[in-house]
C-alpha cells in the first residue's frame, strides 16, 4: 500500500510505514511541507495497522536541514510564536504515536531537522550526518521543542553549549553525546532502521506501545510514581492474548507470533 504525496511520501510495508520529507536540495521545512507532515501523521495516529514508523529525508544530502528561513524577515513577535507552537503541534504528535519512531538520519539534521529527530524514539545516522542548533547564528532560537528535547538527551551542559555556539557537530560526535543511537557507514541509516524495525515488529505490539508509554511518561516523574506506572501498565499485559502467545512459544521452544491482540 502507498499514498504519495508531494512533499511528504508515505509508503506502507505491511506493519511498517515509511515517511519521506521530499523537498530537494535540502527537505526545508516550509508551510506546506508542516502541513503535510501533519496530515500524515493524523493519519498514522489512527492506524492500528502500522506498528512502527520510519522518517527519513530523499536523498543522501539532507535529512532535514532546517525551517524555511526565507519568510524570516517578514515574521514579527506573534507570527513567529505561533510558527513555534504549530511546530511543536506536530513534533507532539510524533512523539505521542503509540508505535515506536525512528529517525533515519541520511544527511544534515539542523534546527527544526534536529528537533524532528529528537522527537522520534530512536535517532539511526549515516555518519555523513551533521547536526544542530544553529539557530542563534540567523538571529533566532530554537523553536520547535530544541530547547527542551535536547537537553533530556544530551544534558543541561552539552545542550547549552550546542545551542548557545550554534555549532554542527558530526554524526560520530552526536552518538558519542548520546543525540544519535546508531551509527552507521554513509547512504545506510534508512537500511539499518528498518533493520531495527523489522526486530521490533517481531515483538509483542502492545507490549512496545505500553513500554513506550511507560517510559515517556515516568522518565520525569519521581521514581515511585514512574514504577506505579510501570506496575499499571505490566497488569495491563496480563490480559491480552500475546502474553498467553509469547509465554506459550517460550515454552514450546518456538517463535511467538503475535497479533497485538
Amino acid at each position: 500500500m502507498s499514498n504519495q504525496a508531494k512533499l511528504v511520501e508515505l509508503e506502507i510495508r505491511e506493519r511498517l510505514a515509511i515517511l519521506t520529507i521530499n523537498n530537494p536540495p535540502v527537505n526545508p521545512l516550509t508551510k506546506d511541507v508542516l502541513a503535510e507532515l501533519e496530515k500524515t501523521v493524523d493519519e498514522l495516529s489512527t492506524n492500528d495497522d502500522v506498528w512502527a514508523l520510519i522518517i527519513t529525508g530523499a536523498g543522501e544530502k539532507a535529512f532535514v536541514a532546517g525551517a524555511d528561513i526565507r519568510q524570516f524577515p517578514l515574521l514579527k513577535q506573534e507570527d513567529g510564536r505561533k510558527m513555534a507552537q504549530w511546530g511543536q503541534q506536530i513534533f507532539d504528535k510524533i512523539a505521542a504515536l503509540k508505535m515506536p519512531v525512528i529517525a533515519a538520519i541520511n544527511g544534515f539534521a539542523l534546527g527544526g531537522g534536529c528537533e524532528l529527530a529528537m522527537a522520534c524514539d530512536i535517532r539511526v545516522a549515516s555518519e555523513n550526518a551533521k547536526l544542530g542548533q544553529p539557530e542563534v547564528n540567523l538571529g533566532v532560537m530554537p523553536g520547535y521543542g530544541g530547547t527542551q528535547r535536547l537537553p533530556r538527551l544530551v544534558g543541561l551542559g552539552k545542550a547549552k553549549e550546542l545551542i548557545f555556539s550554534g555549532e554542527t557537530i558530526d554524526a560520530a560526535e552526536a552518538y558519542r553525546i548520546g543525540l544519535v543511537d546508531r551509527l552507521v557507514p554513509k547512504g545506510a541509516a534508512l537500511e539499518e532502521a528498518i533493520k531495527l524495525a523489522e526486530v521490533i515488529l517481531t515483538r509483542a505490539p502492545i507490549a512496545v506501545r505500553l513500554s513506550k508509554e511507560a517510559i515517556d511518561k515516568g522518565w520525569d516523574l519521581p521514581l515511585n510514581e514512574g514504577q506505579q506506572l510501570e506496575a499499571e501498565l505490566f497488569g495491563q499485559t496480563m490480559d491480552t492474548e500475546d502474553k498467553n502467545e509469547g509465554a506459550t512459544a517460550f515454552l514450546e521452544k518456538r517463535a511467538a507470533t503475535f497479533k497485538g491482540k
